[in-house]
């Protein structure tokens, strides 16, 4: 079975870098931590789950991402689990994955991942004690559909790391572009909402501003993964994490404002290049009108 998985994976790899005109990329094989780095819960978990995974011959490997495979790992993380199944069984194993993970531990909950745009997800929470495990179940003609390149933690017949490493894995960089584009139009409606009264509704609005466009972009210029807001205490200085705070707002419409406005004065220091000039301009002053209106 794994022979024909591989004969096939090898051949829909070939015809797709004949038709990008680019040539397969070798990475070099990730390395596991040493087990004394990894907290015992997660390491138990992991002892315990992987083999009972092995007696379903629908599965082909298993591997682990996020905090792990950045060398990241403490008490506090999550496991991000992948699990590689065989096509043909896919969608019969993505129908029972609950009933699956239910014999891995003491399974409290677990729901689907659509709510952060992967269906392919189970998010479950195991005890005791309390180990949040993510399970990823994913298609091996899948395999490229990627944004890191997990530590493989067992396998049929190296069936994963034969190809795992075939094509390079990048997580998704801020398009500033893109950024550029929206900026100022949530910055005109965050401040619709100020000017309204919609204390809730600012505080949420800015903190958007913060996840999506201040936190990547620092991250980025720090050479650390443009993942939200994700461990920017471990990768800013001081001088930076003072500056970002200062975009957090009380209840206070005044400031939402303030905070708004360090928002927008952060953004501008951290972008490329400058937009739109006049586009800015009417902004600022319609930020002008709502700080007028306020006092």
């Amino acid at each position: 079975m794994t022979q024909k998985i591989q004969t096939h994976l090898k051949k829909h790899l070939r015809k797709k870098h004949q038709r990008t005109n680019q040539k397969p990329v070798v990475q070099a094989p990730q390395v596991l931590p040493q087990k004394n780095s990894v907290p015992e819960p997660h390491q138990t978990f992991l002892d315990q789950s992987v083999p009972l995974l092995k007696h379903d011959p629908r599965i082909l490997g298993v591997a682990v991402g996020g905090s792990y495979l950045l060398g990241e790992l403490d008490d506090f993380s999550d496991l991000d689990l992948v699990v590689y199944v065989d096509p043909q069984h896919y969608n019969t194993v993505l129908a029972e994955r609950n009933i699956i993970v239910e014999k891995l531990g003491p399974l409290l909950e677990s729901f689907t991942g659509e709510h952060v745009g992967e269906p392919r997800l189970l998010i479950c929470l195991f005890g005791s004690p309390l180990l949040h495990v993510d399970f990823k179940f994913v298609s091996m003609d899948e395999i490229e559909d990627k944004v890191e390149n997990p530590v493989v933690l067992w396998e049929r017949e190296e069936v994963i790391s034969g190809q795992i490493n075939l094509v390079p894995a990048e997580f998704p960089q801020p398009d500033l572009e893109w950024i550029e584009k929206r900026f100022w139009t949530w910055v005109h409606y965050t401040a619709t909402k100020i000017g309204r009264g919609e204390i809730f509704e600012a505080i949420e609005a800015i903190g958007f501003l913060r996840v999506k466009v201040l936190g990547p972009i620092i991250l980025k210029k720090n050479g650390a993964r443009p993942q939200g807001l994700r461990k920017l205490e471990s990768h800013l200085n001081q001088e930076e994490l003072t500056t970002l705070r200062a975009t957090l707002p009380s209840y206070d419409a005044r400031d939402c404002l303030r905070a708004l406005r360090k928002s927008v004065a952060l953004y501008i220091s951290i972008r490329e290049s400058p937009g739109k000039k006049n586009l800015e301009k009417e902004v600022h002053e319609y930020l002008n009108k709502i700080e007028a209106q306020l006092c």
